[in-house]
């Protein structure tokens, strides 16, 4: 039986709006392609989407910095586009959740320009973190934190006062400190709810509540991370009552949830994001972070099931997304990353609670290389383009041999896509038994269908060098995952589902099977 709660064991998926299918011929994704593409995804089987910002923006982090989170911008259609989809997609039995970004606007938001027009000190400033600079003439930044983007985090403008940004200088710090700040988003919040949405992701959930005198960090926070050194821009305490005020409007609408962008690694820390009256998920990335290695694996699931034992929230599990390298390449690239992408898919898609997929992993997409030139992420441009994260958002290849592969009337896209996908597309992979689409079908039916898919708790086989095979207490499923150089024995039981084909009955390298 299915938990009540409807998030409890979803399937997601992810759609970056722009990469998924472009309905005008422009070379960008938008609304409309995603409702033409409703029936790929019921035919997928994921229960949920979550759609990247699509709101009004001038595009300097492609959404992230948002002019007007209450609009839809034109680039992806409009309102009426927005209604029509999440209606077709309720139809099918698809729930549809949003981003919302609350730590920063766009430079271009009406308020930012009423700040840049106004006077130090006025109640206009007062929406961002504005401060005075230090030195004789105030001529270096008010602290040294620097961006996640690379460089310092503070942009001076002409009347000598400096402004904070976590990110690009085009994504202004809200001051969270300030009434105005929380009435706005719940406003915000109210407006996609009551057009219907089921929930919403919260990008930098752990950023918005800035600590009192913005005290210096560690220089070596920034390379090393916060668990290991001081750095005040993450995860303050404060942050707790806004993801309070969050919950009292989510849980005025009757199965509405939220799940946090949290990048924190700490459980006890992460915990406190889960307790009763705050989010109801929280983004795990232990897997993400984590090599193909069958012991990294399973400390990485053993820390991770720590959290819900401590809350009784749900688990949630990720592979990929819009920000880091896709699996094939993060595994190895080639026929190897290939195989222990779809491996880790099974692993992922056996453990207990909540699943995040991103829209083509499920054709086995690798990174794409791209020149600078063709670059438009604004990380690449600060920090390199070795930083870039352009190379996992390439659209997606849906038929025909030679690109745009069905995924736009026009050949210039807004991220070249390459030849090589010609084999890759779904065209190809819908009707082909043996490949990753279909592995990943098969693996999501059998997730919602079977009964031995129940049991929050895991236990241990013995397992040899290089493997693992855990158990779901209650249903009996037994995922096995081999990352040796030979093939090995499985668990006894039937064999439900394999990532690559036994060999005399063993499970080969760089694979994963199902049994009960």
């Amino acid at each position: 039986m299915r938990p009540e709660a409807w998030w409890q064991d979803a399937v997601f998926y992810q759609v970056y709006v722009r990469s998924f299918a472009d309905s005008d011929g422009d070379g960008v994704g938008d609304l409309e392609g995603i409702h033409s593409r409703l029936g790929y995804l019921e035919l997928l089987g994921v229960d949920a989407l979550w759609l990247t910002p699509f709101y009004r923006s001038p595009m300097a982090d492609h959404g992230y910095d948002i002019a007007d989170p209450r609009d839809v911008d034109p680039m992806f259609g409009t309102l009426g586009d927005f209604d029509v989809l999440l209606t077709e997609a309720h139809k099918r039995g698809i729930k549809v959740t949003v981003d919302v970004v609350p730590n920063h606007t766009s430079n271009q938001h009406a308020w930012f320009k009423s700040a840049m027009a106004a006077a130090p000190g006025s109640p206009e400033r007062d929406r961002y973190i504005f401060r005075d600079g230090v030195g004789p003439k105030g001529e270096d930044p008010p602290n040294n934190w620097v961006s996640a983007f690379g460089g310092p985090a503070w942009t001076r403008v002409p009347d000598g006062q400096w402004y904070l940004h976590l990110f690009a200088p085009q994504q202004p710090d809200l001051n969270w400190a300030n009434p105005e700040v929380a009435a706005d988003l719940e406003r915000t919040l109210r407006f996609w709810l009551e057009r219907g949405v089921d929930g919403f992701r919260i990008d930098v959930a752990h950023g918005m509540a800035k600590p009192p005198g913005l005290p210096d960090m560690d220089p070596r926070a920034d390379a090393l991370g916060p668990s290991h050194y001081y750095d005040p821009r993450w995860d303050n305490d404060g942050v707790h009552e806004i993801h309070q005020m969050i919950r009292k409007v989510l849980d005025e609408f009757p199965d509405a949830m939220a799940v946090g962008e949290l990048w924190v690694t700490d459980e006890e820390r992460l915990s406190r994001y889960l307790r009763p009256g705050e989010l109801h998920l929280a983004f795990n990335f232990r897997l993400v972070l984590t090599h193909f290695d069958a012991d990294a694996m399973r400390t990485a699931i053993e820390r991770s099931l720590a959290v819900p034992a401590r809350t009784g929230a749900p688990a949630t599990w990720t592979l990929g997304n819009h920000d880091v390298w896709r699996q094939v390449s993060r595994y190895g690239g080639g026929a190897a990353g290939v195989r222990r992408a779809r491996a880790m898919a099974l692993v992922e898609l056996a453990l207990p609670g909540t699943v995040y997929l991103y829209n083509g992993e499920e054709l086995g997409l690798a990174n794409v290389e791209l020149s600078p030139a063709d670059m438009a992420d604004p990380r690449a441009k600060t920090s390199g383009a070795e930083f870039g994260r352009d190379v996992s958002r390439v659209p997606l290849p849906w038929e025909g041999d030679l690109p745009p592969f069905g995924f736009s009337r026009n050949p210039r896209t807004w991220l070249p896509m390459p030849a090589s996908w010609a084999g890759l597309t779904v065209e190809k992979q819908i009707e082909d038994a043996d490949s990753t689409l279909s592995l990943y079908r098969a693996a999501i039916e059998l997730r919602k269908t079977h009964s031995a898919f129940t049991g929050d708790e895991l236990e241990w086989y013995g397992a040899p060098a290089g493997c693992f095979a855990f158990r779901r207490r209650g249903g009996g499923l037994v995922c096995a995952l081999n990352t040796s150089a030979s093939p090995i024995a499985l668990p006894p039981g039937e064999v439900l589902l394999s990532s690559s084909p036994l060999v005399e009955g063993k499970l080969p390298a760089d694979s994963a099977a199902w049994l009960v």
